[in-house]
């Protein structure tokens, strides 16, 4: 059967790297201040699309991300990897969202795109680690949801059938289309970008990425699957009330960066001495025992 599956996609700041400016006087992630990576999990999210693809002929991925313009880029990766198209959302009403103002925002789009019949992302963005955007989403799309997937095995007669993991094990479930499934970390690997696919959309690009003197915007107009699809709330017939930071009840206070360090050192020998001596302090400090 072919499916209409939509990946949702997040770039996010590459938190291994948060430095003094990575917070603005509004309490929001200074996303110019920080390198931007495609979120972890939803590349796992990807590869999960691409194998349902594979094995159901006639299936389209699109890749649903929102941010500024730059978050293009996301865009160019999956369709590097297999994607067959792309929607970004991008609107200064968008900026501040929070996983509640991102999922209505998200849940506006994937109404838009209509007849989904599988919604895709990672468990969590590496940014909030919060879990939250997927589930929502499915909440206001009023869709069934199954969660902390590991592996979507097959999707026949209307079903989807995934291996989730749970407290103590793993467990494989059932569920009707339309889905919506949040994908772990420890689930496959996306596969690498394909040579042939880089060539063919790396000039490809949302308008607002694009400069009036471009030279590469006639190549643009000669082939129009290089121009990106972009939508602002207006598009989207979103209520700008509940997108970004009007739609916010929360924000970030504060973003560290933590390093655990040790406050002394000791050097020990292979000698049943030493060996003897680590064991009784720790168990005097009840670290074990």
């Amino acid at each position: 059967m072919s499916l209409k599956i939509v990946v949702l996609a997040k770039q996010v700041p590459d938190t291994r790297n948060v430095g003094k400016d990575a917070m603005t006087a509004e309490g929001t992630v200074n996303r110019a201040a920080l390198p931007a990576i495609f979120n972890p999990e939803d590349l796992n999210a990807l590869e999960q699309a691409l194998r349902i693809k594979e094995q159901n002929p006639g299936t389209t991925v699109g890749l649903l991300t929102m941010g500024p313009p730059r978050a293009g880029e996301i865009i160019r990766e999956g369709l590097f990897r297999g994607a067959d198209t792309g929607w970004l959302l991008t609107d200064r009403l968008f900026a501040g969202a929070d996983t509640l103002a991102t999922s209505y925002a998200l849940a506006t789009a994937i109404k838009k795109i209509g007849d989904v019949d599988l919604v895709i992302g990672g468990r969590q963005a590496i940014d909030g680690d919060t879990a939250q955007v997927g589930p929502q989403v499915a909440q206001k799309l009023g869709l069934n949801q199954v969660t902390y997937a590991e592996d979507i095995v097959k999707v026949e007669n209307g079903k989807a059938t995934i291996r989730r993991m749970i407290d103590g094990g793993v467990e494989v479930v059932e569920a009707p289309l339309p889905l919506v499934v949040t994908v772990n970390g420890s689930a496959a690997e996306c596969r690498p970008a394909n040579a042939k696919l880089v060539m063919k959309y790396k000039y490809a690009a949302c308008p607002l990425e694009v400069a009036e003197d471009d030279p590469r915007k006639a190549l643009r107009a000669e082939r129009p699957e290089l121009t990106l699809t972009q939508w602002s709330v207006a598009d989207v017939d979103g209520d700008p009330q509940q997108c970004g930071m009007s739609g916010s009840p929360t924000k970030v206070k504060e973003v560290q960066s933590i390093a655990f360090q040790a406050k002394e050192s000791k050097t020990l020998t292979a000698s049943d001495e030493d060996i003897n001596g680590l064991i009784t302090e720790l168990l005097n400090d009840k670290i074990i025992g």
